[in-house]
């Protein structure tokens, strides 16, 4: 018997196990490498704090969000021995809340480096910082002027306790693409002109690139959720999320008939469509309208007609209507529709769908720790 939702519509199913599984595999093939973790955006929106717990129960000594706000709501519950950084740095004005809610900044460019110096200065104390490079995706860490600024004066880092120099892979999913040794050259590069500390590169696909990227801190975030972290390659990870909708309402709808807002589909048969109460509030995305596919029992069902707000239209003909009565679950994400499935009938990336989810979902946890 499927399970209820209870007063939701919809039933997320996160598997903690299968997260802790994740982990060990990146951390098995890292060597003596560190493995971080990624649990920025509410840990890619299966719940940031669960998520963190479990992974510190693993090993994990190193977290890292996007925002100072992220730091602050995990730190009064992940013990003080776990550092969490915080990849955009701090805003300025806010240095001194990093040292409140004991998280570290990851530096990105010269003026939040003057800041930082600053509060060191004022504490009498060096403070600690990652200290991140743009090695060619243009978009976050110190650019090559800002480097050079560094290399001219001994004094640029004055009281900052360096613990790492980072960088971000900008198409590592993609083995054979050349700007990954591009980005690995220019990296050791840097390194060698800079002070010693230690390096971090690699993301979840970066640690799948071999030893030279690995270097003393990996910092996986997807593969742990379970996206794919090849290309055109088996999917080695363990499926995270399971997202379930009810069926609320199912009817019989005579050739001709239109479906939906603006009438995108219409049928070319008489047929059963099923209302499924997940749309785009919820994060199923409306990219899905038409390209969509579910399943009951298995058995698929395509999306019919647009997404809305708060449901989506499957045709459910070729099932019977025992399967179909309101309340029954249909299979959203899941072992014949993973995440990336869904993504690429959206034409987006397994990413979008995992932080798109919402938070009317009933949310249930399943962990047995090894």
């Amino acid at each position: 018997m499927q399970q209820d939702t209870g007063r939701a519509g919809a039933l997320l199913k996160i598997d903690l196990t299968a997260l802790r599984n994740n982990y060990r595999l990146l951390r098995g093939k890292l060597g003596t490498a560190a493995c971080g973790a990624a649990v920025k955006a509410d840990a890619y929106g299966l719940g940031a704090l669960r998520v963190s717990q479990s992974l510190v129960e693993e090993g994990c000594r190193h977290l890292f969000v996007a925002h100072l706000e992220e730091a602050i709501a995990l730190r009064a519950h992940i013990p003080d021995s776990v550092a969490i950084y915080v990849m955009h740095g701090s805003p300025i004005g806010y240095e001194a809340e990093f040292l409140e809610y004991r998280c570290i900044p990851v530096l990105n460019s010269a003026e939040q480096i003057l800041a930082w110096r600053a509060l060191a200065e004022t504490k009498q104390t060096a403070l600690p910082a990652i200290i991140q490079l743009d090695t060619g995706m243009s978009r976050m860490g110190l650019s090559g002027a800002e480097i050079q600024t560094w290399l001219a004066d001994p004094d640029f880092i004055r009281g900052i306790q360096l613990q790492y120099l980072m960088s971000h892979l900008a198409c590592a999913e993609d083995q054979q693409d050349p700007m990954n040794v591009q980005q690995l050259a220019l990296f050791n590069r840097l390194r060698a002109q800079l002070p010693k500390c230690g390096a971090s590169l690699a993301n979840s696909s970066g640690i799948f690139l071999g030893a030279d990227f690995h270097f003393d801190l990996a910092r996986p975030g997807a593969a742990l959720y379970g996206i794919a972290p090849i290309a055109g390659q088996p999917n080695p990870m363990q499926a995270v999320a399971h997202l379930q909708g009810k069926i609320i309402q199912t009817r019989e709808i005579v050739a001709g008939a239109g479906v939906g807002y603006s009438m995108t589909w219409r049928s070319s048969r008489p047929s059963r469509i099923a209302t499924v109460v997940v749309g785009y509030a919820d994060g199923w995305l409306r990219a899905l309208s038409n390209r969509g596919v579910v399943h009951l029992d298995g058995i698929a069902a395509p999306m019919v007609g647009n997404v809305s707000m708060d449901t989506i239209t499957i045709d459910v003909s070729h099932m019977p209507l025992s399967k179909l009565a309101p309340g029954a679950l249909v299979d959203l994400i899941s072992s014949e529709n993973t995440v990336d499935q869904v993504a690429a009938r959206a034409g987006t990336i397994g990413y979008e769908i995992l932080t798109s989810l919402g938070l009317r979902y009933q949310r249930e946890y399943s962990d047995v720790p090894g």
